[in-house]
C-alpha cells in the first residue's frame, strides 16, 4: 500500500498513543461468583499426602490377604 504523503513524528505519535485527552476510568470487578476458592499449595500438598498414604494402606491390606 502505498501512502498519499509521508506522515511526521507527531502525527504517528498521534495515531500510535492517541492525542492525549483521553480519559481512564475505573470499573469495579464484581466479586467470583464460585462458592469455593481455589486451593493453596499447601492444600494440595496436604491432600495429595492423604491420597499417598490410602493407596499406601490399600496395597499392605492386599498383600496381607
Amino acid at each position: 500500500m502505498r501512502r498519499l504523503r509521508p506522515l511526521s513524528e507527531a502525527e504517528c505519535y498521534t495515531r500510535l498513543y492517541g492525542d492525549g485527552d483521553s480519559t481512564v476510568s475505573l470499573v469495579r470487578s464484581e466479586p467470583s461468583l464460585r462458592p469455593w476458592s481455589s486451593p493453596t499449595g499447601e492444600t494440595l500438598r496436604r491432600l495429595f499426602e492423604q491420597r499417598l498414604d490410602a493407596r499406601e494402606a490399600d496395597g499392605a491390606e492386599a498383600e496381607a490377604a
